[in-house]
């Protein structure tokens, strides 16, 4: 097979896995519509996906010999992360009386929280690791010797998403300036994230 059918085999498989709204694309949104360190937000989210799927693509079958208590830790500590996350969107979603654009310029945030947000929506969530590490991972052990053109294609679609959900975000923010239609996508976001809580703890 050649290496350009396997890349693009990477890229739609890669493309596939994220697409549906989680935690980490719901905060990427978030932070789209906000206008607020896009670029961080999704160059960390990629990065932090390229390093996960070079993970999964290399030496993925060795990682739960090697360390059997990674999946426990990160499926409590990620679920109560989730928890934790979800009620602090509710929180904005009851509280806020303001709209996500005013005059044209979104409100500050500091980057190191926003920052720190999206590392930890990535990394706290188990999630992540079985679409990248593990399932990525296992595909990618069809096509030998081209495991890293696979991964190459997986990483340019996590690229590909998260630039296009981040500032694509910005064309719906006409609809985002009415203060009900943010309280509805906080509310949405504390629901995304306890339903994804639950569903680690109850899959344990």
């Amino acid at each position: 097979m050649s290496d350009l059918t396997v890349f693009l085999t990477g890229l739609s498989i890669g493309l596939s896995l994220i697409v549906a709204i989680g935690a980490q694309n719901a905060y990427v949104l978030r932070q789209g519509l906000r206008g607020s360190h896009v670029f961080a937000v999704v160059m960390a989210c990629a990065l932090s996906d390229a390093i996960l799927i070079v993970l999964g693509v290399t030496s993925f079958a060795q990682i739960a010999l090697w360390l059997p208590w990674v999946d426990p830790v990160m499926r409590y500590g990620g679920a109560g992360f989730l928890v934790w996350y979800g009620a602090r969107s509710l929180r904005s979603a009851l509280r806020a009386t303001g709209a996500l654009w005013i005059d044209g310029a979104a409100r500050p945030e500091p980057l190191m929280p926003v920052l720190l947000g999206a590392l930890a929506i990535t990394w706290l969530n188990p999630h992540v690791y079985l679409d990248t590490v593990v399932l990525l991972g296992t595909i990618s052990t069809q096509y030998p010797g081209q495991q890293m053109v696979f991964g190459a294609g997986a990483v340019s679609g996590s690229f590909l998403f998260f630039f296009s959900l981040g500032y694509g975000a910005r064309w719906l923010r006409p609809f985002f300036a009415q203060p009900a239609a943010w309280r509805m996508l906080e509310g949405a976001i504390a629901l995304v994230m306890w339903a994804i809580a639950a569903k680690l703890v109850l899959s344990a």
